[in-house]
């Protein structure tokens, strides 16, 4: 029987903290009857936000084209519904239980194709499109692309969203973190991405991309266009590819801040030597189809050979699964205005996204409210990277830096299990993400209903409050 001992020491290394011990802690409360308020992870459905009837009913008829041969069933559909549906199915002679082509079935990457180009204003090559399972899926494969040996680095936020921590050490590669500016709104600070950079060359390491999220998880910032503009000058004068993570495009909540993709502010300025991977999901936005695990890899300024070699990678896993490219492409593919459909996806959406901003407008203020506690009113995404701040139980004076990062993660880990005991509202400590040393977060969700935001805040203030007095005893 193996052991431990007998395990890839790299999956022992790597950590998700986002499905992590304390969320284990959660479901085993939940099964002893306990009310949990998950607030650990960007789940949106199984939250409570409906599924879009455009998505469900297209997939319903190509999941059983039974019913496309039948009248009478068709007249439950609106009229638009059921023509997209037919002629997907044509377009799909195998249907959805058969494997597809491995960079994905065609007209849907075309389809992809034309969404960003309609988006941006810039052409779009489909070619150079693959379908994945889900965003997570294209990232992985951009990672194992790049890595050559242990001492390639890859360049990532801090704090940053777990799946690229964790593949990193998984893959064996080297990590190069950048602290994000958390005092101008969760910006990139270009002289923290050269202090960084430098660092990890004198050290041996060769730097081969920087990964950036817009908009930010788990800041909830959204990057401003001469923010990018920097951050491509940046990678240009190390040779960097560029890994954008874009899944929260449609997550935008202030009108002072605007979604540009990389893409587009590479185009505007004539930047045509840099590798771009761009990657996108279906699982966020106003979607929020997360089990269905569909996305793209958008792969811009790369020779054809060494696209090849990501198909190749592509069909070593044969396809992305059938259902998930489907719902892709009705993402990128919406009702148009006149379609029966229409007005039922329009209020639909609006009434996701338009929840989500109140929402975020409620966790902000109610946050910034708790003494001791801050957080930037969420600009986009699904998230807050709440600050917070608590007595100190033993001198840190005295501590190495090792012993410091041991002793901030034990606090806010400790600080997040006892409020999930205390009060059933389940987030992730800021360790999971990385933070800056001598500080605390948690990262929270603005997912869950409005009353159990409402209620989540209330219950916050009343745990930390109490939780501060007891440790100044």
């Amino acid at each position: 029987m193996i052991s431990l001992k007998d395990v890839n020491p790299n999956l022992l290394t790597a950590e998700y903290a986002v499905r992590g011990p304390i969320v284990i802690r959660a479901q085993e409360l939940e099964k002893q009857g306990k009310k949990i308020i998950y607030c650990n992870i960007g789940n949106p459905q199984a939250l409570k936000q409906k599924p879009l009837s455009y998505i469900r009913q297209v997939l319903s008829l190509l999941e059983y084209p039974e019913l496309l041969k039948n009248d009478e069933q068709l007249k439950n559909y609106p009229c638009d519904i059921a023509e997209k549906a037919k002629k997907i199915y044509h377009q799909l002679p195998h249907g959805t239980g058969a494997y597809t082509q491995s960079a994905g079935i065609p007209f849907i990457r075309q389809a992809v194709a034309e969404f960003i180009t309609k988006r941006d204003g810039i052409p779009a090559d489909e070619n150079h499109i693959i379908l994945t399972d889900g965003a997570s899926k294209g990232v992985q494969a951009a990672i194992t692309t790049l890595l050559k040996n242990k001492k390639d680095g890859f360049m990532i936020p801090i704090p940053q969203y777990p799946l690229y921590s964790a593949t990193i050490d998984l893959y064996g590669a080297s990590k190069i973190g950048y602290y994000l500016d958390e005092n101008n709104s969760w910006q990139l600070n270009e002289q923290i991405l050269t202090e960084s950079i430098e660092k990890a060359i004198s050290a041996g390491i060769n730097p081969v991309a920087i990964c950036v999220i817009n908009p930010g998880n788990p800041t909830g910032a959204v990057l401003s266009f001469e923010n990018i503009v920097m951050i491509i000058n940046f990678a240009k004068k190390y040779n960097l590819s560029i890994f954008a993570d874009e899944v929260y495009q449609e997550n935008v909540y202030v009108t002072n801040a605007a979604f540009h993709s990389f893409a587009k502010v590479m185009n505007k300025i004539g930047e045509k030597d840099i590798t771009l991977f761009s990657f996108h999901s279906v699982s966020k936005g106003f979607t929020g189809e997360c089990g269905h695990r569909g996305g793209y890899l958008e792969i811009r300024n790369i020779p054809n050979e060494v696209l090849a070699q990501f198909i190749k990678l592509q069909s070593i896993s044969l396809c992305a699964n059938v259902d998930g490219q489907l719902v892709t492409y009705l993402m990128v593919t919406p009702p148009k205005k006149g379609d029966e459909s229409y007005d039922t996806y329009i209020k639909e959406r609006d009434g996701i996204l338009n929840d989500l901003k109140t929402k975020a407008q409620i966790l902000g203020e109610g946050l910034n409210k708790i003494s001791g506690m801050k957080s930037d009113m969420p600009q986009g995404a699904m998230y807050a990277f709440v600050k917070f701040e608590l007595p100190h139980t033993a001198d840190i004076t005295s501590m190495t830096p090792e012993e410091q990062l041991a002793y901030e993660t034990q606090r806010d880990c400790d600080y997040c299990l006892a409020m999930l005991e205390e009060t059933g509202i389940c987030v992730v400590p800021g360790s999971g993400f990385g933070q800056k040393p001598g500080t605390l977060h948690f990262r929270t969700t603005f997912l869950p209903p409005k009353d159990e935001i409402e209620e989540l805040v209330v219950k916050l203030k009343k745990f930390h409050e109490g939780y501060v007095e007891k440790l100044k005893v």
